[in-house]
Order: C-alpha cells, then sequence, then structure tokens
C-alpha cells in the first residue's frame, strides 16, 4: 500500500514528540480509511474502527476539530497494535 504524502504527514503527526493537539479528526479518519479501515458509527460521538483485526471505539472531538494529546496517544496505541496483529 502506497500512503500519499498528506497521508504520511498525518502519521507523523500522530507519532509526533512531544505529542501535538493540533491533528484535525476529520485527517485521521481519512488516513485510517487509506489504510483500510472500516469506520462505523457509534452513539453520539462514538465511531468505531476495525483496522487488521483490531477493534476500536474513539470519540470524535466537540466542539473543537481537533484531536486532544490523549486520543492521540490511544490512536498510537490502536496503529501500533494493528500493524502487531496476525494476518487474517
Amino acid at each position: 500500500m502506497t500512503l500519499s504524502s498528506k497521508h504520511r504527514k498525518i502519521l507523523a503527526a500522530i507519532f509526533a514528540d512531544p505529542v501535538r493537539s493540533n491533528v484535525a479528526w476529520a485527517d485521521i479518519e481519512r488516513f485510517l480509511l487509506a489504510l483500510g479501515a472500516e469506520l462505523s458509527e457509534g452513539r453520539g460521538s462514538r465511531v468505531r474502527i476495525y483496522l487488521n483485526g483490531v477493534r476500536a471505539v474513539f470519540h470524535r472531538p466537540h466542539p473543537k476539530k481537533e484531536t486532544d494529546k490523549g486520543a492521540l496517544r490511544s490512536m498510537r496505541r490502536f496503529l501500533t497494535e494493528t500493524q502487531n496483529a496476525p494476518e487474517e
């Protein structure tokens, strides 16, 4: 799979140190879709994500559009788990 330069920038922003607080959630969702993730709506602001056999639930930020540092740390863990998940 080849990621666009925009997707590579989002990946770098997710794993940047120190943790950033200015990454738009919509950009993260587009990045996940490019990776082949399945996204589905949950109750309220929840979004369910399924990628490489790993499931997670995140809350879309509101009223701001930027993802907070805690959610970015969780996204890091999720992406790391999906890379270590056994192939289906």
